[in-house]
């Protein structure tokens, strides 16, 4: 058994100018990657490829095919492969539906779900050439559940689970593994502390506080979702140790999400 190698892989990562993004493309290069820091947030993927032993930064709006077109080209011309791609890139927009703007629902699902769609068929190819890769999308367990006055964000995962089902398959016999994490809630992490408990307060009339200790409840292991928990499944997921594995949506939720 060869164990986690990942040393010289080239590994593309959206959505990595900060966050769990950012915390994912470092873990990359932590394991001997050579990363491709891509953001609509070009100056804060110059900020985090400069922090990475080998790494380039690429501004890329995932809902552009050219865009994604772009970032792969520019993968190849400076490292030569893709082996790894990392589809992190999202956006979350809550709300009770007789409020919600059908032109939030269609912005969601056009990042999360689109632009993963993009992602992969910009990459894809190179990918093919060599009968070699293994593709990721971080998704939610949200992906799994429904979510309370939360729809266009599960509706966007629950279909990117389905996208990586679809091709897997696609490429499953030419040595491409296509795989989903589905994380449980990132309760220290920027999004949750600036935004979302923001949000989901205002949605559910009630207090920040509250808001974190519903949720916190929910987990049996009673703890938030870290960003070394999806690091660590990535890491699994982008090696040789799960070679046998194609076509799955692994939880990373403490117990919350079983199925």
């Amino acid at each position: 058994m060869s164990g986690i190698n990942l040393k010289d892989k080239v590994a593309v990562i959206t959505g990595a100018s900060q966050g769990l993004g950012e915390a994912l493309a470092i873990r990359l290069s932590e394991e001997g990657c050579k990363v491709v820091v891509a953001d609509m947030n070009y100056e804060g993927a110059q900020a985090v490829a400069a922090k990475l032993n080998d790494a380039i930064a690429v501004a890329v709006n995932v809902t552009k095919i050219e865009d994604c077109e772009k970032m792969a080209a520019t993968a190849i011309e400076k490292y030569g492969k893709i082996d790894i791609l990392v589809a992190n890139a999202a956006v979350v927009k809550s709300g009770d539906i007789r409020e919600f703007p059908a032109s939030s629902f269609a912005f969601v699902v056009d990042v999360n779900l689109n632009g993963y769609f993009n992602t992969v068929k910009a990459v894809a190819p190179y990918m093919l050439e060599r009968k070699s890769g293994a593709i990721i999308q971080i998704n939610s367990k949200s992906g799994k559940k429904g979510s309370y006055k939360n729809c266009a964000y599960a509706a966007s995962k629950f279909g990117g689970i389905g996208l990586t089902q679809s091709l897997a398959l696609e490429f499953a016999d030419q040595g491409i593994r296509v795989n989903c994490i589905c994380p449980g809630n990132l309760l220290n992490s920027p999004l949750w502390v600036n935004s979302l408990f923001k949000q989901y307060a205002a949605n559910q009339g009630t207090t920040e506080e509250a808001i974190r200790e519903k949720y916190l409840n929910q987990v049996p292991m009673k703890r938030s979702c870290e960003y070394e928990d999806v690091a660590n499944a990535m890491v699994f997921l982008a090696s040789d140790m799960s070679s046998y594995m194609t076509g799955q949506a692994i939880n990373v939720t403490g117990g919350q999400e079983m199925k």
